[in-house]
């Protein structure tokens, strides 16, 4: 486990997922329960400004704004609680390293940042401890981009990126290991297209509603213990999700000839199942925590460099 420090402060990376919240070392669903009094059957909530939270109760809507509600600034107090007890502290200075979409970034990363300072000091209890936090500062990376940060070196040639998250996809290009500016694209084709995909093709078809665990499972392992005429019509609407994330691909210039594809994110294990394409022309990264590394390493290069200067 990393452990990255600038002028005292711990810098702690926070992605904030329209599925999951994950940092650099632990992976939650998005989705939260609130109560005005202690819950009884779930130890895992945090408890700050007199509310109680319970963390992985399934997953918030997609809104392409995280700062419409206070639910992205919670997730995020919850995950300096999840780093923080992982790593035995109960008081520290904390530096966030957040990401958002490569198409999305300049215009909102100023508005991003406010919501996430809106407190210097919080207080706050999980998992039977009370933490004391100062948070000093935050710094928004580029997702897609961030994943790869310590792995530049290694891209020879041009090579083209696609991070597929729950709500989006990022797409860019790297030559040489360096960005292509003006080939950097967020489309909404998440992986809850597909399941939305999914769901409504079996609605549609078995007038039957697919739970939202099964379906969720279905996606990771492209297994469920279900009848083989549903399993396989699920199949068959996966294959058209994962042929449609191509068909975008080629739209954006996507060519197996003249480049390297790579995918990440919770979207990569869909495209590898269900995908029709060239393996040695296509690799995948299923480390769902990759940016959340990626924005520790990019956030602690550019505060050393801004403090020797």
């Amino acid at each position: 486990m990393n452990q990255y420090r600038v002028d005292g402060s711990l810098i702690i990376a926070v992605d904030h997922g329209f599925g999951n919240m994950k940092t650099a070392n632990i992976v939650f669903s998005n989705g939260m329960a609130v109560y005005d009094t202690e819950p009884i059957m779930s130890r895992d909530y945090l408890f700050f400004e007199g509310k109680y939270y319970v963390l992985n109760q399934g997953h918030k809507p997609y809104a392409s704004e995280k700062i419409n509600d206070d639910d992205f600034y919670i997730l995020t107090i919850a995950a300096i609680a999840k780093e923080l007890r992982l790593r035995g502290i109960t008081r520290e200075q904390v530096h966030l390293a957040v990401g958002l979409p490569l198409k999305w970034r300049d215009v909102q990363q100023e508005e991003f940042k406010k919501y996430l300072l809106r407190n210097d000091h919080v207080e706050f209890s999980y998992c039977g401890n009370n933490y004391i936090v100062d948070i000093t500062g935050c710094s928004v990376m580029p997702q897609c981009y961030a994943a790869v940060a310590e792995k530049l070196g290694s891209f020879q040639g041009l090579n083209m990126l696609a991070d597929i998250g729950n709500g989006t996809m990022n797409v860019m290009y790297l030559q040489d290991g360096r960005t292509i500016e003006k080939k950097m694209w967020t489309e909404i084709l998440g992986v809850k297209q597909c399941a939305l995909l999914i769901h409504d093709a079996v609605l549609n078809k078995f007038q039957v509603e697919l739970d939202e665990n099964l379906l969720n499972s279905y996606l990771m392992k492209g297994k469920a213990d279900v009848d083989e005429e549903y399993l396989k019509f699920m199949e068959e609407t996966a294959k058209t999700y994962v042929q449609n994330i191509f068909l975008k691909l080629k739209e954006l210039g996507y060519n197996s000839k003249l480049m390297k594809l790579h995918f990440m994110g919770g979207g990569a294990k869909l495209v590898e199942l269900f995908g029709d394409y060239e393996p040695v022309r296509v690799a995948f990264n299923h480390d769902i925590c990759a940016n959340a590394k990626g924005f520790e390493y990019f956030c602690y290069l550019a505060m050393r460099k801004r403090r020797r200067a």
